[in-house]
């Protein structure tokens, strides 16, 4: 790692922090981004929210019994 001056006069254990403390940015940046691209819109809860209401007017319209 010679772009990193300083990194190859640290404690082995201390390298080790800093290499976990990387990846876990990296893992919270990726994890943090993703639910913002994915959470952006709740397709599926509108969708489901749109069919209770239809579903609703169709219980609430009076029905026309049938002679049979």
């Amino acid at each position: 790692m010679a772009g990193l001056s300083g990194y190859g006069s640290l404690a082995p254990k201390t390298k080790n922090l800093v290499v976990a403390g990387g990846l876990t940015a990296f893992v919270f940046g990726v994890y943090y981004y993703t639910m913002r691209a994915v959470g952006g819109t709740d397709e599926l809860q509108v969708a489901i929210d749109k069919f209770e209401e239809q579903k609703s007017k169709k219980e609430s319209e009076p029905s026309i019994p049938s002679k049979v």
